[in-house]
């Protein structure tokens, strides 16, 4: 069965988002959906497992927040 979570992420502005949507994509491809709308980053992950589901999202959000600094 897979799981699948989907994040909100909502920055200052749409600038932000676009940005760190652009860093992050290349470590995306496989594992994450991702779009922007205004200043809010959409994120869509899907896995095999829950854990799996989660390792991905922590993944994407220590590196979210760095790109964020």
């Amino acid at each position: 069965m897979k799981s699948t979570c989907t994040l909100e992420l909502e920055f200052e502005d749409e600038n932000t988002a676009r940005n760190i949507a652009r860093a992050l994509e290349l470590d995306n491809k496989g594992y994450l959906e991702t779009s922007v709308e205004g200043n809010v980053l959409h994120v869509t992950a899907e896995a095999d497992d829950v854990m799996a589901l989660r390792n991905t999202i922590d993944d994407f959000l220590a590196c979210a927040s760095v790109a964020q600094k």
